[in-house]
């Protein structure tokens, strides 16, 4: 009975009052999925503003091509945090304007003020935000981040954000070795029919394009036998690929008119179904060497 787990009786304490916002800023960025918002790859840290403040994250969701605008408030929510967040969140969705932007608070309260602002502002601006509880058991703290509210908007998409070149060794530390082979697996199916295809190993993505531009996007995940992409097509040709990956039972999203957003979520139907992925890469390839 309950698989010999022990009861243990936890403190709930003030973060404010025995930790500083830089010690809860470290725990985050060592693993930013404890918020709770997927897979997060980390783009800045206290990332300048040209209105002259600092925003405390800047995070990407490559999967589904979301920016995370978040700002960490120990205590309770106020009215100026609210402004900074809502501010930094209009900034860099300036910066970005086809991506999907959410602006973030965390905080130890959620006031009914929060509340209260953002009801005044009718909902129309995508916001998340998550309580932080901090649990005291024994000598140790127990962090635990809740989701509050959500306010969505549908996305506009545009094709993947890349950052610095950072080698394949980067990916290959941050990814499953089964995710990496299926991305390397239709690499090679891409150079066999372009041997000349280029291979950019960028910190948010892993791009494969000819001389003249890119058009696969690949984002290997920790998960096995998990590999999201994106791949460019001829527009004449959106209907039909799909048309091919519904057969498949291959999951995808279209993203503008000519991209689609793809999910190899076993390397079996890679392997099953090389001939067919194949053929759409090949089109892909035709469309823009």
């Amino acid at each position: 009975m309950g698989d010999n787990l022990q009861y243990a009786k936890g403190e709930k304490i003030s973060l404010k009052k025995h930790f500083s916002e830089k010690w809860l800023q470290d725990r985050i960025e060592e693993d930013p999925s404890i918020l709770g918002l997927g897979e997060l790859d980390l783009i800045q840290r206290e990332r300048k503003q040209s209105s002259g403040g600092r925003i405390d994250f800047l995070f990407l969701n490559s999967e589904i091509e979301t920016m995370y605008e978040t700002e960490i408030q120990l205590g309770a929510t106020d009215e100026s945090h609210i402004i900074r967040t809502i501010e930094y969140w209009d900034i860099e969705r300036r910066r970005y304007p086809s991506k999907e932007h959410r602006a973030v608070i965390v905080a130890e309260e959620v006031t009914n003020r929060f509340f209260n602002v953002i009801a005044l502002m009718n909902r129309s601006i995508p916001i998340i935000a998550i309580q932080l509880n901090a649990i005291k058991i024994d000598n140790k703290i127990l962090l635990n981040f809740t989701k509050v509210l959500d306010i969505y908007e549908a996305p506009e998409d545009e094709e993947n954000l890349g950052g610095e070149e950072v080698g394949r060794a980067y990916w290959e530390k941050k990814s499953n070795p089964k995710s990496i082979a299926i991305m390397d697996e239709m690499i090679k199916i891409a150079q066999s029919r372009y041997p000349d295809a280029r291979v950019t190993y960028n910190k948010h993505h892993v791009a494969l394009g000819t001389s003249r531009r890119n058009f696969m996007w690949f984002h290997p995940r920790k998960t096995p036998n998990n590999c999201h992409f994106e791949i460019k097509l001829d527009k004449n040709l959106v209907t039909e690929t799909k048309a091919i990956f519904d057969e498949l039972g291959i999951p995808y999203t279209l993203r503008k008119e000519s991209n689609l957003a793809v999910s190899i979520q076993n390397d079996d139907l890679l392997k099953k179904h090389a001939d067919k992925i194949a053929t759409i890469i090949n089109q892909s390839i035709e469309a823009y060497s």
